[in-house]
Order: structure tokens, then C-alpha cells, then sequence
């Protein structure tokens, strides 16, 4: 951190992401966000310098790195057209997608019907070095740390992990009737999430933080109720929480959907900062700040879906709105409500960003 002769005060994004964590006004609130690769190669095509990461060219502030926690089935494909691609993918699973894999894949199959089905599986989710690309992982690391950004260990856990394994129907019967194998699923999965970070550590990768990507909601609320939750899956975000911390990592969840009657869970397990808020599924940012903010910090919020807008006054007034509110006393960092998609075009990109750093300016 340095002051400018003007008396600006500069920071690197660590700094920053740290201060807005701890709930305390940095210079501005951090930047980030998350565009379709679909996205980035529209942008490709109306000025993103080839060659450049769309991250690099608007300074996106965290890195994440993390390692493979699949039972590492080898990846096939079965089936390809112009249009679509089918594969086998390292869970076992069969899944359909586009070939520039910009939406969410059809589902042919699952790898686990039953729990002798997972009891084949839970023998591959050991920890071991081939889980992690020392050579790129490392690499990457290593430039994003020597820029000053905040690096996080990313993987993904719970409930929206384990539908890589089960069907989501036969995953929420096993919820209410089978919650012990429920339970040994999640648990095996946090537990090997938790060794591959010690074993990456040591390897010397050095995080800031921990994201975890973990959905639990749809537009309309909860995949399961409340009291199953903090039956099967609090402990082990508790768990999880009081292991990164204990590394001094504050933790990040990604948690799609209307999840707001599950934020006092958050807040009791030390999760730090909830992400991405989808609008359209009833998160609203000003109301979580007002009811939560001194708990704990946001990072989305902004409605992706004005972004495409011809008209730039709704998105203005989204931003100006919300990051007014969302930014005092700390707390906040930016990010859409989601993802990016492929309708918004590079132009209106920029002009979301550049009205980001002009409303997220701390004016003391």
C-alpha cells in the first residue's frame, strides 16, 4: 500500500480483497467476475486483444487454483457432430453439451444409482500428487501472486458436488431416506478437499483463501429444507471452515439460488463471504447487507441480465444503487449475479466495469 502525492491511496488486490473482508473501506471495492468462455471469444472478435485473458484486461483481483477431487475416471468421448459433443467424463458420468460448452450439459447418466455403486467409487478419492498440475498449477500461481492478487484454493463440495455422482432425483430421495449415506458422501468428499490443500501447501502453493463452489437453491428456493441441512451438511461446512481458518484462509461460497434461509447457517459455520446472489432467484443485496452485513461480506448482486441492455440507464442505476449501498463500511466485492453470458457485448462489458470502479470509489 502507497499514498499518491495527490494523497490517493493505492493498494494491490490482496490488500484490498483482505480490507473488504475484514469490513473495512479499502481505496474501492475489488473486481472480479466470471464471463463465458463463449463470452471471451465474442469479445475476441470486437477488441480483446488477442492473446489476452479477458481477467488480464480488466484486472480481475483473485486467482484461484485448486486440485482434481474426481474419482479421475478417464475421459472419453463418445459421440460428436458440428453442433454437439457426448463424453465420458472423469466422474463416470455421460454428459451432452455444446461444443463450446456455453450452457449447462444434458445428463445421459450417472455413475452411482445406489450406495454399492458409491462404495466402488469411494477407493479413488485418496489423496495423491496426480491430482494436482504442479508444473501449470505452480506456474500460474506464481505469476498471479507476484501481481499482488488474492489467490484462493477452489474446489467443489456438498450437495451440488454429489449430483456429479447421483441423479438430483435419486440424490434428494437419499436426503430424506438414505441421510447417512448422504452424510458419508459429503464427508469423504471434505475430507479429501482438506488433504489436497495440506498436500498443495507443502508442494508450495500459498493461499489467501479457500472458494468453495457448493449450490443449494433454485428460483424458487431450497433443493431440500433447512432442517436437513443443518442436519447433514452444516458440520462439514463447519468442519471445512475450521480448517481453512485454522490456516488463516478466509472461505468464499459459491451458492446458486434463493438460499437466503440458509445465510444464518453460513454465518454460524464462518463462511466469509457469500457469492454470486443471483437476482432473479430473489437475492437481494441490499437487503442481505442491511440484515447480515456485519456478519458477513457479499461478492455479486449486479443483474447480468440489464448488462445486454441497448438502454445503459438500467444498468447504471443497478450499479449506482446497489454498490452505494453494498460498499459502506466494507464488506463488498463486485462480481455479476452470476456469470457473463454471450449477450453482452465487449463495449457493454466495459461500460459496466468502468461504471464498477466509478460507483466502488471510496471517497475518504
Amino acid at each position: 500500500m502507497y499514498v499518491e502525492e495527490n494523497g490517493d491511496v493505492r493498494m494491490n488486490s490482496r490488500e484490498r480483497v483482505k480490507m473488504a473482508l475484514s469490513h473495512c473501506e479499502a481505496d474501492r471495492i475489488p473486481i472480479h467476475d466470471s464471463p463465458w468462455a463463449a463470452t471471451v471469444d465474442r469479445w475476441r472478435n470486437e477488441g480483446l486483444p488477442s492473446g489476452m485473458s479477458a481477467a488480464d484486461y480488466f484486472n480481475f483481483e483473485l486467482g484461484s487454483v485448486g486440485p482434481d477431487t474426481s474419482p479421475m475416471f478417464p475421459v472419453e468421448v463418445l459421440e460428436e457432430d458440428n453442433e454437439y459433443i457426448v463424453e465420458k467424463n472423469s466422474y463416470g458420468g455421460v454428459r451432452k453439451n455444446h461444443r463450446d460448452f456455453s450452457t449447462t450439459p444434458m445428463i445421459i447418466d450417472y455413475p452411482c444409482k445406489n450406495r454399492e455403486d458409491w462404495e466402488k467409487i469411494k477407493p479413488r478419492l485418496t489423496p495423491s500428487d496426480y491430482r494436482v498440475d504442479w508444473v501449470s498449477s505452480l506456474q500460474a500461481f506464481n505469476r498471479e501472486r507476484s501481481r499482488g492478487h488474492f489467490i484462493t484454493y477452489s474446489a467443489a463440495v456438498g450437495y451440488d458436488k454429489m449430483q456429479s455422482y447421483v441423479a438430483s432425483p435419486r440424490l434428494l430421495r437419499a436426503v430424506i431416506q438414505e441421510p447417512e449415506w448422504v452424510k458419508d458422501m459429503y464427508w469423504t468428499d471434505a475430507k479429501l478437499a482438506i488433504d489436497m490443500c495440506d498436500r498443495m501447501m507443502k508442494g508450495g502453493f500459498k493461499f489467501d483463501g479457500a472458494f468453495l463452489y457448493c449450490d443449494l437453491g433454485y428460483r424458487g428456493g431450497l433443493f431440500f429444507s433447512p432442517r436437513h441441512y443443518e442436519d447433514q451438511l452444516h458440520p462439514v461446512f463447519k468442519e471445512l471452515c475450521r480448517y481453512f481458518h485454522s490456516h488463516e484462509m478466509p472461505v468464499f461460497l459459491h451458492c446458486c439460488g434463493k438460499v437466503k434461509d440458509l445465510v444464518p447457517y453460513f454465518i454460524e459455520e464462518g463462511i466469509d463471504c457469500l457469492q454470486p446472489l443471483e437476482v432473479k432467484s430473489g437475492m437481494d443485496l441490499i437487503e442481505l447487507k442491511e440484515k447480515y452485513g456485519d456478519k458477513i461480506s457479499y461478492m455479486g448482486g449486479i443483474d447480468v441480465r440489464l448488462m445486454a441492455l441497448d438502454d445503459p440507464k438500467p444498468i447504471e442505476k443497478e450499479i449506482k444503487t446497489k454498490i452505494t449501498a453494498a460498499k459502506e463500511g466494507g464488506g463488498y466485492i463486485y462480481h455479476s449475479d452470476h456469470s457473463v453470458p454471450k449477450d453482452v457485448s465487449f463495449e457493454q462489458y466495459k461500460r459496466v466495469i468502468a461504471l464498477v470502479h466509478k460507483y466502488g470509489k471510496y471517497e475518504s
